[in-house]
């Protein structure tokens, strides 16, 4: 064989060599590339939610989107059939829709263009609907129904004044309105029992809070427990034995816990449960049976302790199912007889579905999904994590991390929550979800002030806005930092409400950090946001005093916090979004800010979309919102040199 045939040969095992090479990269690059799921997928209107039974147990009723509104859809449970009940195309009908018990479903509009709200009933078996309630700049919930008077639902609105909610009985057959009690100016919760009867009330003076009872309509009330708004008496329910009630309380302890009070003294007769680790943040209560069920907290994940064998039993049944494995399980609804229930499931990549489930034969049927386009195993674990803040205080949070063999040097949102005295929780989360997809972690923090972790964790917020909340906030981002997963160059924060506070304080004050920000109807002057509370929140105006500032004594802290006041600090970009219907929006004030931001050469895009309040409905406005976010933070979050 010649010196060059051998060399041929060498050559072609080289190429070969080199073939094969390449094509293992090319299979381990696909296998290892994520599909980049499309924005409609994420923010589209949920295919079908909002479901409730009727209480004869034979009508399940859905919202289903119809021209980019939610209408009402009603499913027969004899023969399956789906009837399409309503066909509004200029505004959708609000979730919080209900069933009497007599077959009629009543529903409202939030009619955006003129604040005003419109209230229906409609007869499931002709579908006529009539208008029973035209209201403007009113609001209105429902607050009981009545198996004994069908016809009479209990409403609370604030139309004789509007800081003040009063009670109302609604004849929905005739729209004839009847005043049940009218507030003193006090009063801000009330408590029906199983009749409807309003028994319990619960009063505040901004600071201090009261809850009174009465034995029935004849009687006055009288007050039977007094707290401090540091601590909290929630009833649930009566009981049905005496005059005892069932109500989440955190007096003389320091987790909220189930116990049992004597209506008569307001004296706590026991414990029923508590937990140690967390708040009991709610419980599911059976009114057809009187009996409180179970008791939820959250920990990393949510947490239940059943206090009915009978109940756990079903609980455990279901989640042995194949298509409910791993699944978080919540009864939304359930008929008179308590036979049949409709169940939400979810987890933190699913946004979940709804099923019908029929006790006294245990079938299982799924009704539908919230959004069948995406699939679990493309979307990304939401991991609880544990740090310490500067102070040594321990604070819990959530870490999404893109899908990928990438764990390191990422680049990372940072997603403060509103509140301040919210939470984040584990489960399913489109924002999150959509900006993991693109490739980046995304970072929840429950600062000091977050509920569900006792009575010290949520006072430690207290006054701490802009303070140590913030400080949580950034020593949260140092510890991404620390621990290698965050590319500290490669880092942009976003937040709605006061997580937008949060966002512009962070690019304000912390400047080295964050890239970019993006922000959603964000609070930027305190002082403003205080003074223009609407006319119903007053009872709480000096609870947020002593919780966030007051204007007149606290003003030097609020202007030294308040982003329309900083405008020569930031330096990064930012994009806000903002509904011009926004009710606690000052929108001239929003515009003056983004016009001294241009001034001083910020580079801020700016959204103000005219019907529109602070969560966008539209769905076309929402994929117009998260494509430009999508944009935004593809050119702002590139390793600057």
């Amino acid at each position: 064989m010649t010196r060059s045939v051998k060399g041929a040969i060498y050559m072609l095992g080289q190429f070969r060599y080199l073939l094969t090479v390449v094509f293992i990269l090319t299979l381990c690059s696909c296998k290892n590339k994520v599909r980049q799921i499309p924005i409609v997928d994420f923010f589209k209107t949920p295919e079908k939610s909002s479901y409730k039974i009727s209480p004869d147990g034979k009508y399940v009723s859905y919202l289903k989107p119809y021209k980019d509104k939610q209408n009402l859809f009603i499913q027969s449970l004899a023969d399956g059939k789906e009837h399409m009940a309503t066909t509004f195309n200029d505004y959708s009908i609000r979730s919080d829709y209900f069933w009497t018990y007599n077959d009629q479903l009543v529903f409202s509009q939030d009619v955006i263009d003129y604040d005003s709200l419109k209230m229906y009933a409609m007869d499931v078996t002709t579908y006529k609907k009539r208008i029973i309630m035209a209201e403007a700049k009113v609001r209105v919930s429902l607050l009981n129904r009545n198996k004994g008077q069908p016809d009479m639902i209990t409403i609370r609105m604030n139309k004789r004044d509007p800081a003040n909610f009063d009670i109302y009985k609604l004849n929905i057959n005739t729209g004839e309105l009847k005043p049940y009690l009218l507030n003193p100016g006090n009063i801000t919760e009330w408590f029906p029992d199983a009749d409807g009867k309003i028994r319990l009330v619960k009063a505040s003076d901004g600071v201090n809070e009261t809850i009174l009872y009465r034995p029935d309509d004849n009687k006055p009330f009288k007050p039977i427990i007094e707290n401090n708004f540091k601590n909290s008496v929630k009833p649930v329910a009566f009981t049905g034995v005496k005059n005892y009630f069932y109500a989440l309380s955190n007096v003389n302890r320091d987790k909220t816990a189930l116990v049992e009070i004597n209506a008569e003294d307001g004296k706590e007769q026991k414990t029923i449960f508590s937990c140690n680790k967390a708040d009991v943040l709610y419980v599911e209560y059976s009114k057809n049976k009187h009996r409180v069920e179970f008791a939820s907290w959250e920990e990393a994940k949510p947490r239940k302790h059943f206090l009915v064998p009978d109940i756990e039993r079903v609980y455990h049944n279901l989640q042995q199912r194949s298509q409910l494995a791993g699944n978080e399980i919540k009864v939304i609804d359930r008929d008179s007889a308590e036979n049949k229930f409709i169940l939400n499931t979810y987890t933190d990549r699913n946004p979940g579905s709804y099923y019908l489930y029929e006790s006294n034969t245990d079938k299982l049927t799924k009704l539908g999904d919230i959004n069948s386009s995406l699939i679990p195993d493309e979307l990304c674990v939401m991991q609880p994590i544990v740090y310490k803040a500067r102070d040594g205080l321990l604070i819990n949070g959530y870490l999404t991390l893109p899908q990928g063999d990438k764990r390191l040097n990422l680049p990372v949102i940072v997603m403060p929550h509103g509140g301040p005295w919210n939470r984040d929780s584990w489960g399913y989360d489109e924002q999150v979800q959509f900006l993991a997809n693109r490739g980046y972690a995304v970072f929840q923090v429950n600062y000091r002030g977050s509920t569900g972790y006792g009575k010290a964790f949520r006072s430690a917020g207290f006054k701490q806005v802009g303070g140590k909340i913030q400080d949580d906030i950034t020593d949260g981002v140092h510890w991404l930092i620390n621990q290698k997963i965050a590319n500290p160059k490669k880092i942009a924060i976003f937040g709605g409400g006061f997580g937008g506070f949060s966002a512009l304080y962070g690019v304000s004050f912390h400047p080295e950090l964050y890239n970019c920000a993006v922000v959603q109807y964000g609070l930027i002057n305190f002082f403003t946001y205080i003074k223009d509370a609407p006319p119903f929140f007053k009872p709480y105006l000096k609870m947020t005093y002593e919780m966030v500032g007051n204007p007149e004594t606290d003003a030097d802290q609020l202007r030294a916090i308040s982003p329309v006041f900083h405008t020569d600090k930031i330096k990064v970009p930012l994009i806000i979004f903002q509904g011009a219907k926004d009710q606690r929006a000052n929108i001239s004030e929003l515009n003056q800010f983004v016009r001294e931001l241009r001034k001083k050469n910020v580079d801020v895009k700016y959204f103000l979309k005219p019907n529109e309040r602070a969560f966008f409905k539209s769905e076309h406005t929402r994929m117009e919102m998260y494509a430009e976010i999508e944009k935004f933070l593809d050119n702002n979050m590139r390793v600057k040199p």
